[in-house]
């Protein structure tokens, strides 16, 4: 028959939760987040140290010269209950502190990301706009401007005159120089040749 193995040693087998006396403390992240780093907010104002120098001035001066029935706190053994409380607040202030600064870090990090990627796409749209700059500029190179076509038209009607008849009329205009593209074009003339008679 077959035996049972024992799994309750088992490495490979999760164990069972165990149950807990208390629930578990899982506040809300960023709602805790928030209010710590208005607390250190707080604590950074010139508001604070007014109010803690008030509230320590109070405490000294109730239980210096405050009736000797009410006092809390002996000046004779150095106000040790005022010594532990601003231990225990600046035990849980730093932190605080510490939290919100990384909040903060996290913050920056979101930022210095987002304004990389918006670096990056301002560069990608310059070179993308410079590249069609340059090839608008090669494309205007290629096309033929008024003037040289208004150039061509008058150089191509001078021959047409000049080879009517072999007589030369005037022109109204006075004579351009004839570019190079033009001169390399074959003359046509204006009336077509006789051929000889056999």
């Amino acid at each position: 028959m077959a035996e049972k193995k024992n799994t309750a040693g088992a490495l490979d087998i999760p164990r069972e939760a165990r149950a807990r006396l208390l629930p578990r403390l899982r506040p809300n992240p960023d709602a805790f987040g928030s209010a710590t780093e208005n607390f250190a907010r707080f604590m950074g104002t010139p508001q604070f140290l007014v109010w803690m120098s008030v509230f320590c001035l109070i405490w000294l001066g109730w239980n210096t010269w405050g009736p000797p029935s009410l006092r809390f706190d002996s000046a004779a053994l150095g106000f040790t209950a005022l010594t532990l409380m601003l231990s225990l607040q600046a035990s849980y202030a730093a932190p605080l502190l510490l939290l919100a600064q990384n909040r903060q870090d996290d913050r920056d990090k979101v930022s210095l990301q987002q304004d990389r990627q918006r670096a990056e796409r301002n560069l990608s749209d310059t070179e993308y706009l410079t590249r069609e700059l340059a090839a608008l500029r090669i494309a205007l190179q290629e096309v033929a401007t008024r003037d040289f076509v208004r150039s061509e038209l008058r150089s191509v009607l001078e021959e047409l005159l000049e080879s009517d008849d072999g007589e030369e009329r005037p022109v109204r205009r006075g004579k351009k120089k004839v570019s190079d593209a033009t001169a390399a074009l074959p003359r046509i003339s204006a009336r077509p040749q006789k051929q000889p008679e056999s």
